[in-house]
């Protein structure tokens, strides 16, 4: 306890002197979000007290209702990225910039048609559970940790670097603090309070998301009378793209990098660890599928209402002096739309809360992402690649304490050495990456018979290998980065190429194994489907 109340003396400190920054720090913001650390630290705490085991430590128990993980799932879920960048998409291009939600949206019923109700009957604490249910343990494991570990990392830089910049803004603190903030607070979550304290967090975010949303989007259409078609008019006739903003094309007028970014974001979504995980917190399979409906109802919520703000942005923002620069630039770049719309239509109070929410909501993503990846580094390298299965409960818990420290100290490092890059190609990457090794591996293992170790491993390593490579030589990397005038690789996205190489690869080395192994795997795959759809046997061992 005295270790939390320290953590928090320390935020107060440092917020208090928040004049260090450039800019003239928002005390509303401040205060409100002193508050929301009081409340969580406090549930750490108390979280703490019930985090004895590795049960609870990775999912909390198992107590958690449908409900209760909905919304866990939408605070995981919809990150900064999502509030603010879908809402800067549709200020910046109008319609097309909801491409980036509708891919988003498209991944939640393939998990819950296909992926909620066999992850929870066949995994234990994370989805390399149902990988190597029938296949060997060690490389399977290895294989999944590397595309987990990939994800994760990628996804806390952008969420770090988003973190420091956004703080600097609205805060008026030095980046570097901002980040160390972030990166403290993160630790303490997942260290002290597991994934029970981890879901609070993330329930409390949602709660505050949605509510903030929605009052900013009423607060916009009772400017119109609420009158869609006045909104809309008015946005027409005062953006420079005028009539276009209502057609798509304007973002991805390619048909192949809008293939590929629609299908890294749909089954990318479907692939990421720290939302597979969220499975594992619910008692059974019907409360699983329970947590995707209220979870795709959230979200699908939040993205019409980052429509409506977006839109309401082109109108009362864009042409208002006060929220621009000397050039006619938005301050602080498109993504600030919504955090100067707050202002425009609530004031300064509004524009508190909605700042507040928006670190609430850095914070409660990447404390899920901690989590995925320490289960990552603990459960699946240490307990049961390395040592297979032979370790004691308590050492297991002790290295994920650790993997947590070593994975935030890690983000903060990561997130000051990025400060001045662009980082907008990491989610994209770590969203390829979830699509080309994780998902695949996960659906073929519970619905292709003839998958083997030795098709799974070499498969998905060589879409990793190619998810990575291509990036590096596309524009964002090789251009934006590097400094080179044409990339070698054409597309931003590589997840159509990447995935074609994952599914090919799984499949010709998976038919072409004639080993014993190979053929034993096959054999078990009829038992490991008949628990997957009933759950009978879900508290016996895993068939290796």
């Amino acid at each position: 306890m005295y270790k939390l109340i320290f953590l928090l003396g320390l935020l107060i400190s440092n917020l208090l002197y928040a004049g260090a920054g450039d800019e003239e720090p928002n005390y509303t913001a401040i205060i409100m979000f002193i508050l929301f650390v009081g409340v969580t630290l406090f549930i750490t705490y108390w979280a703490s007290k019930k985090t004895h085991t590795a049960k609870s430590f990775y999912t909390a128990g198992g107590n958690i209702t449908g409900l209760q993980n909905g919304l866990a799932i939408s605070g995981d879920f919809m990150s900064a990225a999502s509030f603010l960048g879908i809402s800067g998409l549709v200020y910046l291009s109008g319609f097309d910039g909801l491409i980036y939600s509708i891919g988003f949206l498209v991944g939640w019923p393939i998990i819950l048609l296909l992926i909620a109700e066999p992850l929870r009957n066949l995994g234990k604490y994370s989805f390399s559970d149902v990988v190597s249910f029938r296949l060997k343990q060690k490389p399977i494991r290895i294989l999944a940790a590397c595309g987990s570990l990939s994800t994760v990392i990628l996804y806390l830089i952008a969420q770090m670097v988003g973190a420091g910049k956004l703080i600097e803004i609205l805060f008026g603190l030095p980046y570097y603090s901002a980040v160390m903030i972030v990166g403290g607070l993160m630790i303490s979550y997942v260290t002290f309070g597991g994934m029970l304290a981890t879901t609070w967090v993330q329930i409390i975010k949602a709660v505050l998301l949605l509510f903030g949303a929605t009052l900013m989007a009423l607060l916009v259409l009772s400017q119109f009378e609420f009158n869609f078609n006045q909104l809309f008019s008015e946005a027409v006739n005062i953006h420079s793209k005028g009539e276009y903003i209502m057609a798509p094309g304007g973002l991805i007028s390619d048909p192949v990098s809008a293939i590929s970014l629609g299908l890294a974001l749909m089954f990318g979504t479907a692939g990421l660890p720290h939302i597979l995980m969220r499975f594992f917190t619910v008692p059974d399979a019907v409360q699983a599928r329970k947590s995707v409906v209220y979870a795709t109802g959230f979200i699908g919520y939040f993205y019409i209402l980052t429509f409506i703000i977006g839109f309401g942005a082109i109108v009362l923002v864009s042409n208002n002096p006060e929220y621009l620069n000397n050039s006619g630039a938005l301050i602080g770049n498109n993504n600030m739309a919504a955090i100067h719309l707050s202002h425009a239509v609530g004031g300064d109070i509004l524009l508190g809360f909605i700042s507040a929410v928006a670190f609430a909501t850095i914070l409660a993503v990447v404390s899920g992402l901690t989590l995925a990846g320490a289960s990552a580094i603990s459960h699946d390298l240490y307990a049961n690649a390395f040592i297979k299965g032979q370790n004691n409960e308590k050492i297991e818990m002790k290295v994920s304490k650790l993997a947590t420290i070593f994975l935030g100290v890690l983000a903060v490092f990561l997130g000051i050495l990025f400060e001045e890059q662009n980082v907008a190609f990491m989610v994209g990457l770590a969203f390829a990456i979830a699509a080309t090794t994780n998902f695949p591996i996960l659906i073929l293992s519970i619905y292709w018979k003839n998958l083997t170790t030795r098709g799974a491993v070499i498969g998905g390593s060589a879409g990793l290998f190619i998810a990575i490579f291509l990036v590096i030589l596309g524009p964002v990397v090789w251009v934006d980065i590097f400094g080179n005038n044409e990339a070698i690789f054409p597309y931003k996205y590589p997840a159509l190429f990447s995935m074609i190489v994952t599914f090919v690869g799984i499949w010709f080395f998976s038919k072409t194994d004639k080993s014993k192994n190979s053929i034993n795997e096959k054999k078990l795959f009829e038992s490991q489907y008949f628990r997957s759809q009933t759950g009978v046997g879900i508290d016996k061992p895993n068939a290796y």
